[in-house]
């Protein structure tokens, strides 16, 4: 079997049936259809495979002509979704494009245009290649086979110079910029230094301010993912991109690879807190809540929800404990502000960033159950109150607040008796 019979025996092995009766339909009716883009891309990888999408010559309006079950999904810009069954298929006409004035979608399409040109408006050479699986060939006009074998990301585009595709495509889409970051720590593929260069453009990196915050997010959100998303921070950092969408934490890296670093070793959860922990460099044994509050602000700019931008605001409000130096009343004192549920993820960052000795104190703590909160209280306002006939106040308060402090310094007064003698020494 020569290698193209294996390529093309592998795609047509990996291809659903619903998105095969879909080209098999098309065709019948006339009409190149196609397999393209990422599904293509990971089938060739040996990669799970999220999304099939279809590429086709028929119009919009042929598509909806040729299968009972449609919708409209972006029938402007050419995609139609085929229902087949329960399994929704996205069906888009081979187009070209006009401008791109919001820098995310084209002004306008053009329909009727060849298979390469559709192809030449991606993104990355690896995402423009096509499979059709009614004669199993392998479209691939751009080498995308050869860069998954030297795993190298190029831009796409009829010019032989990547830098003037990557100039033309990213300019056109900002987000393109963000997902090729995202591709080159997910594949762990190696940017093309052409392809870099133009991301670094002025035009390009202004089509990146353009995209809504949310799409910048997602991408984010998916870089965080990747088992090494220090690849693609490396790129974005260097290129101006990390400048562009988080300027403080651009101005406060000082040492790129111990950035990455750090994020690698970061357990999933604390990985946002990771990226931006360089913002909370000086070192403090409180919870710094000055900082919390301008990370939030940050956070919620780009369109992170709440439970993100909490916890990633308080994981770098604590981050400079790592740089200080601080005796177990004072860890109980800042795990009890950052809270028992996030404390964890605080220890994970800490272990991420080199404070190993700190996160392991931290788990001790945590495992021995030592009270980080008023609430935790062996004895509480009610039966303090029976106990010394103490009238309901806000002197209750206060004296559970006292206790809490002593027990903070010696958790082994967190026992009835114990806390019962603290009450009545408490001055009244």
């Amino acid at each position: 079997m020569t290698t193209d019979d294996e390529v093309s025996l592998k795609l047509h092995d990996a291809v659903p049936y619903p998105v095969r009766s879909v080209c098999a339909r098309l065709r019948h009716a006339g009409f190149q259809t196609v397999t393209v883009g990422g599904a293509v891309r990971d089938v060739l990888l040996g990669r799970e495979v999220g999304d099939w999408d279809v590429a086709t010559a028929a119009r919009p309006e042929d598509v909806v002509a040729v299968f009972p079950r449609t919708i409209p999904t972006g029938i402007q810009h050419g995609t139609v979704t085929v229902m087949m069954g329960s399994d929704a298929i996205e069906v888009t006409t081979f187009r070209g494009e006009g401008a791109y004035t919001d820098a995310r979608r084209p002004d306008h399409v053009v329909f009727g245009v060849p298979l390469d040109e559709d192809l030449a408006r991606r993104d990355l050479v690896v995402n423009a290649m096509a499979f059709d699986p009614a004669t199993g060939e392998l479209h691939d006009p751009f080498g995308g086979l050869a860069d998954l074998a030297a795993r190298r990301l190029r831009a796409v585009g009829p010019s032989p110079d990547s830098y003037v595709n990557a100039v033309a495509r990213f300019s056109e889409d900002g987000l393109r910029v963000m997902r090729t970051v995202r591709f080159a720590a997910v594949l762990e593929f190696a940017l093309d230094a052409e392809t870099e260069r133009g991301i670094g453009e002025p035009v390009v990196l202004a089509a990146l301010a353009r995209v809504s915050r949310e799409r910048v997010s997602d991408e984010l959100r998916k870089l965080l993912a990747a088992a090494r998303p220090s690849l693609g921070l490396a790129i974005a950092l260097r290129t101006g991109i990390v400048t562009s969408i988080l300027p403080a934490v651009a101005a406060a890296v000082g040492d790129g690879a111990a950035w990455g670093a750090r994020v690698d070793a970061a357990a999933p959860e604390a990985r946002l807190g990771a990226l931006l922990a360089d913002l909370g460099a000086a070192p403090t044994p409180r919870l710094d809540r000055a900082l919390v509050g301008q990370v939030e602000k940050l956070l919620r700019a780009l369109k992170f929800s709440n439970e993100e931008l909490g916890v990633a605001a308080r994981l770098v409000g604590a981050a400079g404990a790592a740089r200080a130096s601080l005796d177990d009343a004072a860890l109980r004192r800042l795990l009890s502000e950052l809270g028992r549920p996030v404390a964890p993820t605080a220890a994970a960052l800490w272990t991420a960033s080199g404070a190993a000795e700190l996160a392991g104190r931290t788990r001790v703590i945590l495992e021995r159950g030592d009270a980080l909160s008023v609430g935790e209280l062996a004895l509480g306002g009610k039966e303090i109150m029976a106990a010394l006939a103490l009238a309901p106040g806000p002197g209750i308060g206060k004296l559970l607040a006292a206790l809490f402090e002593q027990v903070l310094a010696d958790p082994a007064l967190n026992t009835p008796d114990a806390l019962l003698a603290a009450a009545r020494a408490v001055p009244r």
